[in-house]
């Protein structure tokens, strides 16, 4: 059984489980995340390709991002995909399915975030790196500014 078309796996999910096939859009919208997933993470590997070799930072940056969507992703895929089965291949319904759905629905909204993540960073330029660095140097200067201020002054000097 594929479930790459919605119909067939839904129907029987649906008899196996005991479950209506409108209770069962959480899979198809599962699916549509995965798909649009693997289509923005397609672009990233050329956004990364053509980051400058000088803009280290930023390279990180854009890594580290595409590397947490990454894992959503996979956590997400595995999900839908085996455990899914599982309950369609079932003798009949099971009393964790409902945990399933809980499962699913909140991998489909945190991979979700996580790519809304990366692309609004990508769209941004990864300016937050840049916003990072100025605020790491602006906290600096006033920790070593007030540190000078205080640095002078006894108890009893004015």
């Amino acid at each position: 059984m594929n479930p790459f078309n919605p119909e067939l796996p839904l129907e029987k999910l649906s008899e196996v489980q005991s479950q209506p096939e409108s209770q069962l859009k959480f899979i198809i919208e599962a699916w549509q995340q995965i798909v649009e997933c693997r289509r923005v993470l397609k672009w990233t590997y050329a956004y990364g390709y053509y980051l400058p070799e000088n803009e280290q930072t930023k390279k990180q940056f854009f890594e580290y991002l595409q590397g947490e969507a990454e894992a959503g992703l996979e956590r997400l895929h595995q999900c839908a995909e085996k455990e899914f089965l599982n309950y369609l291949n079932s003798d009949g319904p099971s009393k964790d399915f409902n945990d399933f759905r809980t499962k699913l629905a909140g991998l489909t909204s945190v991979t979700r975030n996580y790519f809304e993540n990366l692309v609004r960073a990508l769209e941004n330029g990864l300016s937050d790196v840049d916003s990072q660095a100025a605020c790491s140097k602006t906290s600096s200067k006033n920790i070593a500014g007030s540190s000078k201020d205080k640095g002078g002054r006894g108890k009893g000097s004015s």
